[in-house]
Formats: C-alpha cells, structure tokens, sequence
C-alpha cells in the first residue's frame, strides 16, 4: 500500500467525485479510477458506493479513511522533522488540548518562540483527555494541555499554574441565575449537559464525583459533551444546564447566558504532557525547553 494511493483516496473522499478528485491531483480519470480499483483489489474490499456522478463511502472505506488520514499526517510530519533538522530551527510543532483559559500560557510560550524562530510553525487539536491521548499515543501529537481529572501516569508532564473553576451555564432567565453559588441540592431534579471525560472519571473516584458524591448517581444528565461551544448552544436552546468550566462560553452581557460556580468551590488543575522516552524534532525541543523553564520555578 502506497502513501502516493492513499493520498488519492483521501482526495476521491473529499471530492466525493472521481473527476473532481482527478482534476485536483492533476490525473486523468481513468488513471485515478484504475489507481482505487487497485487499492480495492489489494485490500480485498470494495471503498466506494459508485453512483452516476458521485461517489460515497462505505463502512470499509470509512474504517481506511480513517487510518489514511493518521497514516498520511504522520508521513508529513516525519518529513517534515527532517527537513527542519538541516536547517535552522524550523519546523512543526502538534498541541493537542481541551477548552481552557490555560491556553494563555501556552499561548505566550508560542508568541515567546515564535517571536525568535518564526520559522516554527503550531498546529492546535481541540478534544477531551481521551482524544488527545489517543493522538499522542499514535504519534499525531508531540504535546497534550489535560484538564484534571485525567489518567497521566505514563506520561512526562509539568504542571500548569493555572486552575479552572466549575460551574454552570445556564440562561440568564432560570431561577437559578438569581443565585450567587450553586450547591448540588440545586442541580439534583434539573437536567444536566455534563462533560463525558468528567462521567467517565466518576467510576474511577476523584474530586468531581468527590463534590456529589452519592449524589452523583441522582443527577438527570440528559446530554454529553466534550466541548463546550456546542454544549453552550444546547443550553440556550433551553434544553438543560451545562456543567463545566468558567471562561469557556460566551456569558457576556450580550449573550443570553451566564456562569455561575459550585458552593463549596471545586477546581481543577491542568498539565502539559507528552510521551516517555519520546525523541522530539528541534522545534518541539526547544518549545519543552521553553516549559521546562517556565513552569518549574
């Protein structure tokens, strides 16, 4: 199996249309349609759902879409660690994070970088701990931000100085919005829009399921979410209040929403991570050295 093929495949995935995809690689349609008939022989499946004038994927082609775009990202990324290494400190540098207002830190760290190496380029990956572990672990990633609680027990990591707060967002017409703190006897009989990562960690026992306790298991969670942007919109559609972090929606005068903490206050602190033993290209040395420095004093 080439990478050369797979980067065709990709392409006639996008398209959705084998004259489309061709034209975009510069191939003639016979060409490209030979080339996928190939891939499709030597992986003893057929990909496509042929139509008149477009083409869809089925359950096979969506399982190698899938690994192609791993596949192919990887390849890019080992290249480009190469060429980088033969010249000055340029290069590609993969963060991977959940929403929080931590990402300032980050953030200044990148600007510092930058601001010496311009030729070091960032690419950021938003997901929960298990999207960005999974990416990490594949190699897709050189550095995961994690938002406690979350497993880094094989990984290296350095503790953020920043903490996120929990709360709910709700409309600012509920009952609620009137109080200043929300106890947990006030979310029992509601329905709850409840980050999975945080459910998930229920089992295994950590300050979050902590705060509740056995309540925990009374909460009416009626939607998950692992990103905030679409939990907000659930929210104002009025289909339940959203537990979460502060500072992630838009609570602003504008906006119909608004945040408010738990009572007792519940916090969680964040790490930067990456692999164990992991051998990084000069840019993301340099972008560890940089935490290293700035986050262990």
């Amino acid at each position: 199996m080439e990478i050369r093929v797979l980067r065709y495949f990709l392409a006639v995935a996008r398209e959705g249309n084998i004259t489309a995809a061709a034209n975009f690689l510069h191939l003639t349609q016979p060409t490209l349609s030979r080339q996928i008939k190939d891939l499709e022989e030597e992986l003893g499946v057929q990909l496509l759902i042929r139509k008149s004038h477009n083409v869809s994927l089925n359950d096979d082609g969506m399982r190698l879409r899938k690994r192609a775009e791993e596949i192919v990202s990887m390849v890019d990324k080992t290249s480009a660690e190469f060429i980088s290494a033969k010249n000055t400190v340029t290069g590609d540098i993969y963060i991977g994070g959940g929403e929080t207002r931590a990402m300032h830190e980050i953030a200044e760290v990148i600007k510092e970088l930058r601001d010496f190496y311009p030729g070091i380029h960032f690419h950021l990956y938003s997901g929960n701990a298990a999207d960005v572990t999974e990416r990490l672990d594949k190699g897709l990633l050189d550095f995961g931000v994690l938002i406690q609680p979350a497993d880094i027990s094989k990984y290296n990591y350095i503790n953020l100085y920043e903490k996120d707060i929990w709360g709910v967002i709700m409309r600012k017409d509920s009952p609620l919005a009137q109080k200043e703190y929300i106890k947990k006897e006030d979310l029992l009989n509601l329905p709850l829009i409840c980050s999975r990562q945080a459910i998930s960690f229920h089992q295994t026992g950590n300050k979050f399921s902590d705060w509740f306790g056995e309540d925990f298991e009374k909460l009416n969670i009626v939607t998950t979410f692992n990103l905030v942007y679409n939990a907000a919109i659930m929210v104002d559609s009025g289909i339940g209040y959203a537990l979460t972090l502060d500072n992630l929606a838009d609570t602003s005068k504008d906006s119909n929403l608004c945040f408010r903490p738990l009572e007792p206050k519940l916090e969680s602190g964040l790490n930067i991570i990456w692999k164990k033993y992991q051998v990084f290209s000069p840019a993301a040395e340099l972008f560890m050295e940089k935490i290293t420095k700035r986050f262990s004093k």
